[in-house]
């Protein structure tokens, strides 16, 4: 084999994987998040979840990406672990239609239909189709599709381009060789294991294996243990996608390597004893393609058969393997049913929000410990509340929008209104509270720390939107109009906490007794701590004008109330302004 046709296999390889590539990313595209939608609808009945895990990754063409997103909804506390495996196992069962359509090659037939499906004949008419949508359609869903035929189009090409570089392979002695080594099943699987990790793709791996078979010299006791050892490879990308993810997401990457791994156990004792007292006939039978996607599709089909009745038990076992107690999260339903009545549905939202606000606090609370102790296992945690708070966003947004197609009245209007801006902004204190971790992690990360003088200044203002924060809750959860005023003196506390640390740390700057690195930080925090009090704000006045009678100063001009607030207009506010200096800032005056 010369330099050339090394050149040209390797070359081939990229194409093939380039055109996988390219499809499954135009089939994600075109799900536009309807199959993680029909994921999140899954019900308690694991037999359904092999259905629509074998259809979701059937259609997507990736059993990685279908358990990735297991483990992001468990992580986000929107799907339990036990709801995730019988999709796993289905979604085994579902990356087996590449290697079918790719048996495609082994046709051979003088009849004209039967020719075209060749893959040498149908791989260019693809392609040219594919690239003539992509590049000279704009935007939508042709386009797309055009990038989904471009790519099964390059696939069957690189599949044609793979089988001629390795053509002179057949002739070499040390190449069949290798090929006898391969029957040892530990080798076969470690193969199969590190082609697939490496590729990322179990579909991948399997189509190159089938290219190979083209020269004869892959028989089923060779192919079996790759096979076997392909399915293990592929859960590298769900494992890697559980780092840093809750305890209940890294046990639904085990159960992925779990799954897989006892089946290949299983069947190989099976197997190779069965071989050993029986001398089964097709033992030694080359393989083809088709044969190949057979063996892969009967593999999957036969491990789930196997393993389905004893999912319960699967789920026990990854709780030992990955000990620990967690706390499964419960999101507030927003079943669809409830949008035929509206009043109903807005309550449901409402505490949809509620959680969304204390979730944000919880985020908030674990940055200022983190800030004072950096933590990784609380970091883990923060994460995986801020997952849950963005999906929260998306839900509730929908479910809103949803909500304004019914017939409604004008106040059912204003409170679907006041709902979408305050979920906004319970959204971006999360997000502040996550830029808060980020200062926390350089700090930890470079080894530098605060002097105790901007330690006891830090302290007060989060004090003082920790304050902020359970005000606004709780006038939210309650609609209470008395905790809803107390939230803006605070505000105007946090407001002048700003100013007066800003001036302090100037003047430190210039004494040299703050460095510019540590400065940063200090600067980046008190400007989060004081975004999140003016998210505060909005929330607690919202309800402050949901309660004011409607022709009331703050609903008809609200700049004219704050206006009046601040200028002395409203003794109670500055009764309570004073009360919230004495407690926040004068101690550090």
């Amino acid at each position: 084999m010369s330099i050339s046709d090394i050149v040209t296999l390797f070359g081939a390889v990229a194409l093939f994987l380039f055109g996988m590539t390219t499809m499954t990313d135009g089939l994600e595209k075109l799900s536009s998040g309807r199959l993680e939608g029909i994921l999140e609808r899954l019900t308690n009945n694991v037999y359904k979840g092999v259905l629509l895990g074998a259809l979701v990754t059937g259609l997507i063409q990736s059993s990685a990406a279908t358990t990735v997103m297991c483990v992001g909804f468990v992580n986000a506390g929107i799907m339990k672990l036990r709801q995730t495996v019988g999709i796993i196992m289905g979604a085994n069962i579902g990356t087996t239609v590449t290697a079918q359509l790719l048996r495609l090659g082994d046709i051979s037939s003088d009849v004209i239909y039967l020719q075209i499906l060749n893959p040498s004949f149908l791989g260019p008419i693809l392609a040219i189709v594919g690239i003539v949508l992509y590049m000279f359609v704009s935007g939508g869903r042709k386009k797309t599709i055009g990038q989904i035929i471009l790519g099964l189009g390059v696939l069957f090409i690189g599949m044609r381009t793979m089988e001629t570089a390795v053509a002179p392979l057949q002739d070499m002695p040390q190449f069949r060789e290798m090929f006898t080594a391969f029957s040892n099943p530990v080798l076969g699987i470690l193969i199969g294991v590190a082609v697939t990790a490496l590729l990322q793709s179990s579909s991948a791996s399997v189509g190159i294996l089938q290219a190979v078979s083209s020269t004869g010299v892959v028989s089923f006791n060779v192919a079996f243990p790759i096979i076997m050892g392909q399915n293990i490879g592929t859960c590298i990308t769900a494992i890697l996608s559980g780092i840093g993810a809750s305890k209940n997401a890294k046990r639904t990457a085990a159960i992925h390597l779990l799954f897989n791994m006892i089946g290949t156990i299983v069947f190989l004792i099976v197997l190779y004893c069965g071989n050993a007292i029986f001398k089964f006939s097709f033992w030694d039978m080359t393989m083809t393609r088709g044969s190949i996607a057979n063996v892969h599709l009967l593999f999957n089909v036969a491990c789930t058969a196997l393993l389905l009745p004893f999912n319960g038990l699967l789920v026990k076992l990854v709780e030992i393997i990955v000990p620990g107690k967690t706390e499964e999260r419960e999101l507030c339903s927003l079943d669809e049913r409830f949008l035929a009545s509206p009043s109903l549905a807005l309550e449901k939202a409402h505490e949809a929000v509620v959680q969304m606000g204390r979730y944000a606090k919880e985020n908030y609370s674990c940055a200022v410990e983190l800030l004072e102790r950096y933590d990784p296992k609380k970091l883990e945690r923060l994460n995986e509340t801020e997952i849950a708070i963005d999906k929260m966003e998306g839900l509730l947004d929908n479910y809103l929008v949803k909500l304004t197609d019914r017939a409604l009245t004008g106040d059912e209007s204003m409170m679907i209104s006041g709902l979408l801006r305050t979920l906004s902004d319970f959204e971006r204190i999360g997000d502040y509270a996550v830029k808060m971790v980020e200062c926390a992690a350089v700090l930890n990360d470079r080894g530098i720390a605060f002097s105790d003088k901007a330690k006891a200044e830090l302290a007060a203002m989060t004090k003082a939107v920790d304050e902020a924060l359970d005000k606004t809750i709780e006038c939210y959860e309650s609609r209470s109009r008395t905790a809803a005023l107390q939230v803006e003196p605070i505000e105007e506390v946090v407001d002048l906490l700003r100013d007066e640390l800003k001036g302090r740390h100037i003047e430190r700057l210039k004494k040299g007794e703050c460095t510019i690195e540590l400065g940063t930080q200090f600067l980046e925090l008190i400007i989060n701590l004081e975004r999140i009090s003016d998210h505060c704000s909005n929330i607690a006045m919202y309800i402050v004008r949901e309660t004011s009678p409607q022709n009331d100063i703050i609903r008809t001009d609200p700049h004219a109330y704050f206006h009046n607030l601040h200028r002395g207009g409203d003794p109670e506010y500055d009764k309570m302004y004073l009360e919230y200096r004495g407690r926040f800032f004068d101690p550090i005056s």
